[in-house]
Order: structure tokens, then C-alpha cells, then sequence
């Protein structure tokens, strides 16, 4: 009787056209994947993957298989779901984020799952959304909350929530105008987030005029960083106050008024649109539950 792991195997090979990829994907060795691979063609009879020097690919036979595998894995995880109960999920999920969902409410996120799903493990990686981004579509990630969506035809894409940017600074600043004129806003040091990010792009164009005086843009990863800087006086934070809701609350940072607009920015899930995908899609819906119970949309 042919396994149903092994099917799942010989899926996932076929999908990334690598024995390693497939191991990393499933959690397992390289060598437990070729056991697999080799006893699902002893029990079919038929030789099912070409192994070329870079990549694997199906055989003819391997394409035929592949439909029908698709098809079974897809009706188990349609039984699972319409027979499971809260706690079926189990195994581990590799989860990236970006950082502003660590500042807002990742925590309410994980005690969710950990609650109504308690034998599933969590590998959690925190990195910018173009580098999330590349991640997920090397299948190094099962879902990935982060800045925007994915754009690949084999990703499944969610808006999350929706954040407002501003410009944020120590009530020590004193400003010469009400409501603070970009102008002056350039003789500060502005921090916000990674270069290689939309924000930031943003930040640096909005800045980029030419009866502005040259601009000292800092960028960071770490939006602790950002915040740090911004507390101690060291520049103006162009980010999300939700981030720091705590340091404006007890007045350790305050909010610039001015009438420049800042673009939300909006976070979305992404995640793999394989039929089989429901784990992932079920923490996605955690996700957008929890997200937007305090008004992040």
C-alpha cells in the first residue's frame, strides 16, 4: 500500500527540484528522502524522478503521479480539517515577521495559538519584508507576516492590518512653528526603517526636494534602535505610533503635529497556496483575527 508520507515526499521534490529542499521543507534528512523517493518507485515499478547534475525533475510517469498525488493530499487535508479539532495542528511552523508586528501584537498572536493549538512548535524568524519576501519564495518559510503582499503566482496573500506612519519625537525638541513645516523638520536627523524597505524609500523621497536643506537620514533594522534614538533625542522616528504606544503614554515620546501625510503602511499574510497548505492558512486567520482587534486596520 502505497504511504502517504512518501507521496507528500515525492510532492515536494517535485515542487522544489531538490532532494535537500524537500528535507528542509519536511524536517527531516536528505537521506530519509531518497528512502522514500526509492520505495515509492520500487512500489510503482517506474522510475519517477530524473536526478540531473543541478536539479530533480519528474519523469513522464513522475507527471502522472504528481496529478493524482496533488489530488490525495489535497482530499486528506480537506478530512482533517471538515474532522479535526482545535488542537490537530502539530509539528513545527516556520513563521517570518517583520518587525513592527514583534512591537504590536505578536505576543496576543502566540498565546492565541499556543492555546487552541498546543502540540504545534514555532520557529520564529524576524527580518525586513524584502528579505522575508525571498525567504517564503524559497520555501525557507511557511507563512510570513510582513510589509505588503506577495505578488508570486504560487503565494496566497491576506491584508492583516493597517498602520499609520508619523513623525514621532522627544517632548524635549521644541519646535519654532505649530504645525511643524517639512523645512524645519529637515534640520533634524530623521531615523526610520531599513534601506532597502518601502518606508524608507518613502522617507528619503519626501525629503529629496530641493528648497529642503540636506537631509541626515538614518535608517535602521532594529526598530528598538529607531525607538532608542528617537527617546533620547538623537533624531525625529518617521514610524507607526502603535509601535510605541507605551513611550506615548507616559510622554517619553510625543507625536509631531504637522500637516505632512505619510502613506499607511499595510502588512499582509503570504503564505503557500498548495491544497495541503491549511495549517498555514489557519494561522493566517489567527493572525487576522487577532490583528485587527485593536484597530490595526
Amino acid at each position: 500500500m502505497i504511504d502517504l508520507k512518501a507521496l507528500e515526499t515525492f510532492v515536494r521534490v517535485a515542487e522544489l527540484g531538490s532532494f535537500r529542499a524537500a528535507a528542509n521543507k519536511l524536517h527531516t534528512t536528505q537521506p530519509a528522502i531518497s528512502q522514500r523517493i526509492a520505495q515509492l518507485e520500487g512500489e510503482l515499478g517506474a522510475r519517477l524522478l530524473e536526478r540531473e547534475r543541478r536539479t530533480v525533475t519528474p519523469t513522464p510517469r513522475g507527471r502522472t503521479l504528481l496529478a493524482y498525488a496533488e489530488k490525495m493530499l489535497a482530499l486528506r487535508a480537506e478530512m482533517l480539517s471538515a474532522f479535526g479539532d482545535s488542537s490537530s495542528l502539530r509539528g513545527v511552523m516556520r513563521i517570518g515577521l517583520a518587525e513592527t508586528i514583534v512591537h504590536t501584537w505578536l505576543t496576543r498572536f502566540l498565546k492565541h495559538v499556543n492555546a487552541v493549538h498546543p502540540q504545534l512548535g514555532l520557529e520564529i524568524e524576524v527580518d525586513i519584508s524584502p528579505n522575508l519576501r525571498d525567504r517564503l519564495a524559497a520555501q525557507e518559510l511557511d507563512v510570513a507576516f510582513m510589509l505588503g503582499p506577495s505578488i508570486l503566482p504560487t503565494m496566497e496573500s491576506r491584508l492583516l492590518c493597517s498602520y499609520p506612519v508619523t513623525f514621532i519625537a522627544s517632548p524635549d525638541i521644541r519646535w519654532q512653528r505649530q504645525p511643524v513645516p517639512l523645512e524645519e523638520l529637515a534640520t533634524h536627523p530623521i531615523i526610520t526603517f531599513s534601506r532597502n524597505t518601502q518606508p524608507y524609500v518613502a522617507v528619503r523621497s519626501l525629503f529629496a526636494r530641493h528648497d529642503l536643506p540636506p537631509v541626515r537620514l538614518h535608517a535602521s533594522a532594529s526598530l528598538s534602535t529607531v525607538v532608542h534614538m528617537a527617546t533620547e533625542g538623537l533624531g525625529i522616528a518617521v514610524i507607526p505610533p502603535a509601535i510605541v504606544s507605551q513611550e506615548l503614554e507616559s510622554g517619553r515620546l510625543a507625536l509631531v503635529e504637522t500637516r505632512v501625510e505619510l502613506a499607511d503602511l499595510p502588512f499582509y499574510a503570504a503564505w503557500g497556496s498548495a491544497p495541503d497548505n491549511s495549517p498555514a492558512t489557519q494561522l493566517v486567520d489567527i493572525a487576522a483575527m487577532i490583528a485587527q482587534e485593536r484597530g490595526g486596520m
